[in-house]
């Protein structure tokens, strides 16, 4: 074979090396094919928007804007008891409570809501197993008219404690409950307001706060021992209150890491009332010249600190007629809390 052939023959294959690379490189930078669903476009539903809830609404919840919102709805569907956005009812159904159950996504009925001063409000604003009790104030005892239904208070009781002895009463006043709820400030279960718009501050001679039955029991013996007294409370404590709870371990989490679940636990931990441990402070708190303990009997009228008092006792005055027996001699009397005790420290046989 000359070479020509050979030359020929080697053009050749470079020439069908370089298709092939060509091909291939075409080949693999092509995109392949995408089978795209056609969709029907959702219809638009005919009919008015009406008011459905956005979560699920148990019982007694209060209603607040994010709980509601407007939605189509067909309006075959559309029943006479739902809430229109056209109707002027709509928009002031915020401080509500709600009266039956409502699903997430469902129209709000107007039989399913109960108004501030309708029949039944405060029975469904209560929670489960909740009692409402009425405590009476006054305009220094209620934070000078500065609650509001849906404040949460402490209840202070002040009462004075007589004891057995001669001395000054003891003064003490104590926080025996706290984080009640207010439900209503003499007969109004929502915030009085101007035509502004603005809060009324107004006193009130009767506050109603959320309770357990024991917790109610509470209230209503401690009414006849002393005097009430409400001390409002910051937003902020239920907070830190909650944090030692879950340090301590007296609260307990879902143990599955469920975040819905676990913040329900602990909103619903959160707005419980508190019963106990009580704290207190006495007249020697405040004052020198007041008791820290309650007077024991055949004290005299120095403050007592829970220690015993001395009084010292001469025998009878020489020449002095007496009726009793012939004194011993000077004697020491020792009294510790009801035990008064004669001690002789010396003198006559």
């Amino acid at each position: 074979m000359d070479s020509r052939k050979l030359f020929l023959l080697a053009g050749a294959l470079v020439i069908a090396a370089m298709t092939a690379l060509m091909a291939r490189s075409l080949m693999a930078g092509a995109a392949a094919p995408v089978a795209a669903a056609n969709t029907p476009a959702e219809a638009p539903i005919d009919g008015p928007r009406v008011l459905v809830a956005t979560k699920a609404l148990p019982v007694g919840t209060i209603i607040d804007a994010a709980a509601l919102r407007f939605q189509p709805w067909p309006k075959e569907l559309v029943e006479n008891a739902y809430f229109l956005e056209s109707s002027p009812d709509s928009r002031s159904l915020v401080g509500t409570v709600v009266r039956f159950a409502i699903p997430a996504g469902q129209p709000i009925t107007q039989g399913s809501l109960v108004k501030p001063g309708d029949r039944g409000f405060l029975a469904a604003a209560l929670g489960p197993g909740m009692r409402a009790v009425t405590v009476p104030v006054s305009a220094q005892s209620a934070v000078a008219g500065f609650v509001f239904p849906g404040d949460r208070v402490d209840l202070v009781l002040t009462q004075t404690v007589e004891g057995g002895g001669d001395g000054p009463p003891l003064k003490a006043s104590e926080t025996f409950l706290r984080n009640l709820r207010v439900l209503a400030t003499d007969q109004r279960t929502d915030k009085n307001s101007d035509d502004q718009g603005q809060t009324v501050v107004s006193t009130y001679s009767t506050v109603t706060v959320e309770a357990t039955p024991r917790i109610a029991e509470k209230i209503a013996v401690a009414q006849t021992v002393g005097t009430l007294s409400l001390s409002l409370r910051s937003i902020a404590d239920n907070k830190s209150e909650l944090e030692e709870a879950i340090a301590s371990g007296d609260v307990q989490l879902p143990a599955n890491g469920d975040a819905k679940a676990e913040k329900a636990a602990l909103d619903r931990i959160a707005s419980r009332p508190l019963d106990g441990p009580s704290t207190f402070s006495t007249g020697a708190d405040v004052s020198r010249f007041q008791r820290s303990s309650v007077p024991g009997k055949g004290t005299d009228n120095a403050n007592s600190a829970g220690g015993g008092t001395m009084t010292v006792a001469a025998g009878p005055a020489s020449g002095a007629p007496s009726a009793a027996p012939i004194s011993r001699g000077p004697t020491v009397r020792i009294t510790r809390g009801n035990d008064v005790t004669d001690v002789s420290v010396g003198g006559n046989k």
